[in-house]
């Protein structure tokens, strides 16, 4: 069955506008750099200690942004669903080594783009400028302090009830190990959250 391009391009521009409108000319110029990109579930997307080339926005399926321990033990820094972009940002920004490893939780389709050439058409269209300033703004100052005031002021159960309201069947699609580990719980407070919601 042939990719239905235009069906992902509409859904990368989509996202886009919902911070800044794009103009035809600009978004032409991006779609010149966009390549599509298949991963099957549990393939690595990006190492620790790799430096990241691209910035990916999920078409299709879900990612996971993980550090590991001197012990082994991991711990999901965030995850990623359809419509999300995911990337090791500040590996991208230093062209430095990334701190955390991605995976794949599904198969996904994804869309990438090439970060040098994605900084040179910030540079030369204002309303990719405003596009990057209003989602820096978003996730790195308002959604960080969101999740920073949740941890602290929130309990497990509400943390957990947030996030399903964001993805109503994430627990559906996600192991519990990586749900309760992005929540800063272990696997058994998951699931006596779960069970409990399920006898209220």
């Amino acid at each position: 069955m042939p990719l239905d391009k235009e069906k992902y391009y509409a859904q990368l521009r989509a996202k886009m506008e919902s911070y800044a409108p794009i103009k035809n000319t600009s978004w032409e110029a991006l779609e010149a750099i966009l390549q599509f990109k298949t991963i099957e579930k549990g393939a690595l997307l990006l190492r620790h200690g790799q430096i990241a080339r691209n910035l990916h926005f999920i078409a299709k399926g879900a990612l996971r942004a993980y550090f590991t321990d001197l012990e082994g033990d991991f711990y999901n820094k965030n995850i990623f669903l359809e419509n999300d972009l995911a990337c090791s940002t500040v590996s991208l920004l230093q062209n430095a080594p990334s701190n955390f490893t991605i995976e794949a939780l599904e198969d996904c389709l994804l869309l990438n783009i090439d970060y040098v050439h994605y900084r040179r058409l910030i540079d030369e269209h204002s309303d990719f400028k405003n596009y990057y300033i209003a989602y820096l703004e978003q996730h790195w100052i308002i959604q960080k302090e969101q999740r920073e005031v949740s941890i602290v002021m929130e309990n497990a159960t509400e943390r957990y009830l947030k996030l399903l309201q964001t993805h109503p069947n994430i627990d559906q699609r996600i192991e519990q190990r990586h749900l309760s580990s992005h929540l800063g719980i272990t696997p058994t407070q998951l699931s006596r959250i779960r069970k409990k919601l399920k006898v209220d």
